[in-house]
């Protein structure tokens, strides 16, 4: 929705009511992604596409009449594709809803979110078996969520899971039970995230930080690694990170938070473990106001030496609290993967509350946040 939603909102705006096909499901080659939206105006222009030209009419006519939400999947086999127009083969779900401040009277703030680039969530009911369910939305952000797609427990399981996809910037279809349940059939919710991928900064182009360009990848992190040592730091060392940077990582990193390129979901890795770089970086890591981690690694009486020489340049108690030092849980870790695993468990416990101990020692809620 987000490459439509100036047209959608200047409709809303006006108090008119925007006919909106959504993209999704995608099987084999369709080609859109999900996400990709269409809008129909009340005066019947359109904006946007779902397929590149594909299925853009019949999803027209559909959006255009729409007096109910409807799921409608578009596609051939690739060897009829040519007939019909649809190149690429493949198929798609189509999500046709209408919009409109009775049908969505929140949805200034949400555009304020997009537009000011907070994290947040659209969760909308595509399938159920009731059908005054389908429609429904629940709008999730990092701490909080508004509206309703039925009941409490619907609220707080779609809730829970919209927020792991919104920290990685992920947009999908979950499956429930007719009430929320983890384990069931009946509900199907499409949830879009709005939101740039959280990014992970390793610091130290070592081997451990290739395993650890790779977790945090995997994770769903915009991976960057940065080192001083252009020997080091190339894009062929590095193949899994999304940028490979030649800085002082203490330079780097302040010209990213002064572009704001940093926020309280970005991880800071420090992997140097040398101390003309990894003293000026910590001191500018731990005094930033956001940040979600900072972990460094070292032994233990790194560790020691480290926080009294920053403590030295005037680093406060309360900032190196938040320092993670030795970086990561105690898995036995001894590889290079290995402890990229240990790290990247580190980074989850933090993010979401975790005590990284095992679940069968444990009682209550399984999904922390």
């Amino acid at each position: 929705m987000r490459e439509v939603l100036n047209e959608i909102m200047a409709v809303w705006r006006s108090g008119g009511t925007a006919g909106v096909g959504t993209v999704v499901r995608t099987f084999d080659s369709a080609p859109r992604p999900p996400g990709a939206s269409m809008v129909v105006t009340p005066d019947g222009r359109v904006f946007g596409s779902v397929s590149g030209g594909c299925v853009e009419g019949a999803v027209y006519e559909e959006a255009s009449g729409a007096a109910a939400p409807g799921l409608f999947r578009y596609g051939v086999t690739d060897d009829d594709a040519m007939a019909v127009g649809l190149t690429c083969g493949g198929s798609l779900d189509v999500f046709v809803e209408t919009i409109s401040p009775a049908s969505f009277a929140d949805l200034d703030q949400v555009a304020a979110d997009v537009e000011n680039h907070r994290p947040v969530a659209i969760a909308t009911v595509i399938e159920h078996t009731d059908a005054a369910w389908v429609g429904r939305r629940l709008v999730v952000r990092p701490t909080s969520a508004s509206g309703t797609l039925g009941s409490a427990r619907a609220d707080q399981a779609v809730a829970d899971d919209a927020r792991g996809l919104l920290a990685a910037g992920a947009t999908d279809v979950l499956h429930y039970g007719t009430d929320g349940e983890r384990l069931g059939d009946g509900m199907t919710v499409f949830v879009s995230s709005f939101a740039p991928r959280a990014r992970m900064i390793v610091f130290g182009a070592i081997d451990f930080a290739s395993a650890l360009a790779r977790q945090g990848g995997l994770l769903g992190y915009r991976v960057t690694v940065c080192d001083a040592r252009p020997i080091f730091a190339t894009a062929a060392r590095f193949p899994t990170a999304d940028d490979v940077v030649v800085d002082w990582p203490h330079r780097y990193l302040r010209a990213m938070d002064d572009a704001g390129q940093i926020d309280e979901r970005t991880v800071l890795c420090v992997l140097t473990h040398d101390p003309k770089f990894d003293l000026p970086l910590l001191e500018t890591a731990l005094r930033l106001p956001k940040v979600g981690y900072v972990g460094a690694m070292g032994s233990r009486r790194t560790h020691v030496e480290r926080m009294t020489k920053l403590r030295k340049a005037g680093v406060s108690d309360a900032q190196l609290a938040r320092l993670s030092s030795p970086i990561g849980l105690d898995l036995g870790a001894r590889t290079p993967e290995e402890t990229a695993v240990s790290i990247a468990a580190e980074i989850i416990a933090r993010r979401w509350g975790g005590k990284g101990e095992p679940l069968r020692d444990l009682s209550g809620r399984i999904h922390h946040g």
